[in-house]
């Protein structure tokens, strides 16, 4: 099946969005582990395994569409220090979001359905948990203040 040129263009710079995310809660979960927060750290390290996932499904649907996935990462600029860390994550996810609504509404108009839908269920990942939960965590800080959020991240 022979994709759209720009469907195929478009999902290779998602892929490349997808692989710098990866990349950048890869750096993150381990600098979290460094710093004995075993809480941030496993939860940046599923955000890597899922960032890992949506990247698959992409590759997946360019191979199928005909194209050649496109493996070099954006560049990314990690953060070293939590709070700084938690927004450069979620300020990834609403590059992400954008680019995912972008290419959702070329696929509509490509009539690329399939990869349409492919394409809304990782939206939804991105909005209703990795955004969302980063959001939250941000305004935690506010509320609580940063020691006392740290403490709460050390686990048991």
């Amino acid at each position: 099946m022979q994709g759209h040129p720009q469907v195929l263009e478009c999902l290779n710079h998602l892929l490349r969005g997808e692989l710098a995310a990866r990349d950048q809660y890869f750096f993150h979960s381990r600098r979290y582990e460094d710093l004995g927060l075993k809480k941030l750290y496993e939860r940046l390290n599923h955000e890597m395994e899922e960032e890992t996932q949506h990247a698959d499904a992409i590759m997946r649907r360019i191979f199928m569409l005909g194209g050649k996935p496109d493996m070099r990462a954006l560049e990314i600029a990690p953060g070293l220090e939590v709070p700084e860390m938690l927004q450069k994550d979620l300020d990834t996810e609403i590059e992400v979001r954008d680019r995912l609504r972008k290419a959702m509404a070329l696929c509509e108009s490509m009539g690329d359905y399939v990869t349409r839908d492919m394409l809304l269920a990782q939206l939804r990942d991105t909005e209703e948990d990795h955004a969302y939960w980063l959001e939250q965590q941000l305004g935690l800080i506010e509320k609580v203040g940063l020691q006392n959020y740290l403490q709460a991240q050390m686990g048991n």
